[in-house]
């Protein structure tokens, strides 16, 4: 399992467009490339996304994409002042079910 983390600090947000933006990259990568989860949280002027994928030649795919490249480009000349990539391994995943009373096992995406 890999992960994403895309951290940026927002320069201005044109929110129709920005929000719309964002949505359909989350809709990209979940329905057309893969993608098992993405979670994105902004707090002030920080950002950060964090997806999770099977396969590296899935994250490729997806950072290949028309749509993406273009949002991208949007992100560097009007969104972002900085952003910052990471694609990482996940070693180990492990948490708790409220519902559920047992020993914490593997989350879902595990």
């Amino acid at each position: 399992m890999l992960a994403v983390i895309f951290r940026a600090t927002l320069t201005s947000v044109d929110d129709a467009s920005y929000v719309e933006t964002a949505d359909r990259m989350r809709t990209l990568a979940l329905d057309q490339y893969g993608c098992r989860e993405f979670t994105a949280v902004t707090e002030g002027n920080q950002e950060i996304a964090i997806s999770y994928w099977d396969r590296a030649e899935q994250i490729a795919a997806w950072r290949a994409d028309p749509q993406h490249q273009a949002a991208q480009q949007m992100g560097r000349s009007r969104w972002y002042s900085q952003y910052h990539v990471e694609v990482v391994e996940i070693v180990r995943s492990y948490g708790s079910n409220s519902d559920d009373n047992t020993t914490p096992g593997r989350l879902p995406h595990q």
